[in-house]
């Protein structure tokens, strides 16, 4: 006999269709059940309609014309990569019934519903023979469901077994029939139906118990799929192999019977080897720092309950590769560290190309599996001294000053409240008069905090803030030094702006984001603004240079053109390095969750820079050499 599709419409006998409806009822005999079922049959064909007017408080079911159920958020690298999937307690992808295969709505409705396709909403022969069994048995054990009676108490109704709950089953799918076709009931169904280990819906089933798309399920595999609807954890092949292919059996035998498959294709699914895939929900991400970050923003730009159940896909800025390189740089010299004696050490790295602002590599500490905490995004640590080009840019912008410009390292003394304030270098020493270029190079205290004071302390907060950094900071005198608290995100994004002479866009991780239709939400497409003055930018990098080339960042030399910046604050408790080529800017941050000082002698200088110039050297192995842009390229602002 040949295979029939399963919208066949012939009339059937319905012996179990998922359900054992005859268990403990054999004492009733074929006649009595007969008259049962048609008597049954007349009372719920016609009494329900009249029911029907009663149920008045019972939910719209028009508002499923526009319903969109929770669904998993999946998130990928910048080449399509998946890296993580995240959801609330649904772990849903919705597909459309043309990507399911014909094998398993076969086995679906086999199973649970052979008469789908003929009936309007119930079916009188099996609520009859629902009825029967729990009157004989003084409650609710057996449903008699159709299909769309379990699509409206999925989502309408409780799980608990009444009366009164079946009946307003009934009347909602009577309801909904009348308004939906067949195929989207359908679809709306197989998408809802829980099977198991978290998975809602064909899709995510499929995937986890076989390890492919629904639409490419075999028989055997629908089979399997198909009796696990009534108990999934009781009935998975993960759990009990045993139980699974005697569901299966069930299944098989009900498809040969219906002439749905052929007794051949029925032999030779039982056969067939059944390959499990992995048990999916709840899975670690592939890069917990990089996704933490997206989740961040995400969360911020739609919302919690849209990250959880919203179904979006995201394509992020960084590729797999790239950001395992960067965790392995980190990796290495944390070891590297402990073993010289900085003890508890944690180290955060942000990539970023400056003509994007594209997050190219993001790390949060050492290790994700002991420390979920991304102190990339999240710790606020003081920058120290690579703080201060943020003042020198100020006073370039001013248009009186310059890379040569003559300052002092001289000593001074500021009235700071009810006392006095009395700036020092790190060596305790000064050295008079120098340029601008030898007083950053040499990380000399005393000039910025002179420079800062010249342009204005709230001229340096309000570039700060154009440049991204938004945490707190008041215009005191010791602002120069850093004493504010920053993330190493907002340090590269900042540097990275220096580094594309004053265009910016936003930082990001996330390159697009879009529902599960492929309709876009979110493009972060660059858009460049033009926030700083070229030429005052352009400077800023030229004096940066000489930090590397002859200056307290000589160990982040990596043979090209580069600038930065080293930091290191009182007590040795964060000690930085950050540093750009015209390609990528990164910062480099090093210190301890309990904020307490790393050890004498602990510098940016000494102990970050190295790990820059380590992780820049890799990360640029195939990346021609560029030069920055001379400030002599633009126009000089004119002095006010």
């Amino acid at each position: 006999m040949s295979s029939r599709t399963f919208e066949d419409k012939e009339p059937r006998a319905r012996e179990s269709s998922g359900f054992e409806f005859l268990k403990g009822v054999g004492q009733v005999t074929g006649g009595t059940l007969l008259f049962i079922t048609m008597l049954t049959s007349s009372i719920v064909a016609g009494g329900l309609v009249g029911l029907a007017v009663s149920f008045r408080n019972l939910p719209d079911v028009r508002q499923l014309r526009n319903f969109f159920p929770s669904e998993t958020t999946y998130i990928y690298d910048v080449k399509g990569k998946l890296l993580a999937s995240i959801h609330g307690e649904a772990n849903r992808e919705v597909v459309t019934l043309d990507r399911i295969s014909p094998n398993l709505k076969r086995a679906v409705l086999a199973s649970e519903d052979n008469d789908f396709f003929s009936h309007h909403g119930i079916n009188p022969k099996g609520v009859g023979r629902a009825l029967l069994v729990n009157s004989q048995g003084g409650e609710v054990s057996q449903g008699g469901s159709t299909v769309t009676m379990q699509l409206v108490k999925n989502i309408f109704l409780t799980q608990r077994r009444q009366f009164a709950r079946k009946i307003a089953e009934a009347v909602l799918a009577i309801r909904l029939e009348q308004i939906l076709p067949k195929d989207q009931i359908l679809e709306m169904y197989l998408n809802q139906v829980y099977w198991g280990h978290n998975n809602y819906g064909v899709q995510t089933a499929a995937r986890s118990y076989f390890n492919k798309s629904a639409e490419n399920l075999s028989i055997a595999q629908s089979a399997m799929m198909a009796g696990l609807i009534q108990a999934p954890e009781k009935y998975s092949p993960f759990i009990n192999m045993k139980f699974a292919k005697q569901q299966q059996q069930i299944v098989l035998r009900r498809m040969q019977e219906l002439g749905w498959i052929t007794q051949k294709e029925h032999d030779d699914a039982l056969k067939e080897e059944i390959k499990l895939g992995k048990i999916r929900s709840f899975q670690g991400s592939a890069l917990p720092y990089v996704t933490n970050a997206v989740s961040q923003e995400l969360a911020k730009k739609f919302g919690r309950d849209a990250l959880l159940k919203g179904g979006m896909r995201v394509q992020t800025t960084v590729d797999v590769d790239f950001q395992r390189m960067a965790e392995q740089t980190v990796s290495k010299w944390h070891g590297r560290l402990t073993g010289e004696g900085l003890y508890k050490n944690q180290i955060a790295l942000v990539a970023i190309d400056p003509r994007t602002h594209y997050v190219k590599a993001l790390v949060g500490g050492v290790d994700s599996k002991t420390s979920e905490f991304n102190r990339a995004t999240q710790a606020l640590r003081q920058p120290g001294s690579s703080f201060k080009p943020f003042v020198y840019y100020a006073a370039f912008a001013t248009g009186k000053y310059g890379p040569d410009t003559t300052v002092y390292d001289t000593p001074v003394s500021y009235r700071d409240g009810d006392g006095w304030y009395y700036p020092k270098n790190y060596d305790s020493s000064f050295s008079g008069a120098m340029s601008i270029r030898t007083a950053l190079s040499q990380s000399r205290n005393i000039p910025v905090i002179k420079l800062g004071k010249a342009v204005g302390m709230n001229k340096v907060v309000e570039i700060c803030r154009t440049l991204g950094i938004m945490s707190p900071m008041e215009p005191v005198t010791s602002l120069p030094l850093g004493a504010i608290g920053v993330t190493p995100l907002e340090m590269a994004s900042a540097y990275a702006t220096f580094a594309n002479y004053g265009w910016q866009s936003p930082a990001t991780v996330i390159v697009r984001v879009t529902d599960s239709s492929g309709n876009v939400l979110l493009d972060n497409t660059p858009k460049p603004q033009q926030v700083l003055d070229p030429w005052a930018s352009a400077a800023t990098i030229d004096v940066m240079k000489s930090v590397i080339s002859n200056g307290t960042g000589k160990n982040a030399a990596i043979n090209r053109q580069a600038a930065g910046k080293t930091g290191t604050t009182s007590s040795e408790k964060d000690i930085w390095f950050v540093g750009t080529v015209p390609q990528l800017t990164t910062a480099v941050w090093v210190g301890r969750d309990d904020n307490k000082s790393l050890g004498r002698g602990a510098t940016g200088g000494v102990m970050v820079a190295p790990i820059w110039r380590d992780f820049m050297l890799r990360a640029l192995k195939n990346t021609p050499s560029e030069n920055f842009k001379s400030p002599s390229q633009f126009p000089r602002p004119k002095s006010n």
